[in-house]
């Protein structure tokens, strides 16, 4: 499976009296805009059928979703 940059991972505090089975570890995502604050000139562009596919025009943007259902989560 190919890593997510933008996925975060924490471990779980877990007490001795929970009675559920812990999980050891939870997964975030950080959107990658929250590390480019503004548009360097010359970013390269998605063609316009690309973005409409992709959902934004610039690839340094793009972030494909991978549902939980998959994961096994």
């Amino acid at each position: 499976m190919k890593a997510n940059p933008e996925e975060r991972v924490y471990s779980v505090f877990h007490s001795p009296f929970d009675p559920c089975p812990p999980k050891l570890y939870r997964t975030y995502v950080v959107p990658v805009n929250q590390f480019i604050v503004f548009q360097p000139p010359g970013l390269p562009q998605f063609s316009p059928a690309e973005a409409l596919r992709h959902g934004t025009l610039w690839p340094a943007l793009y972030s494909p979703y991978t549902s939980r259902k998959f994961k096994g989560e």
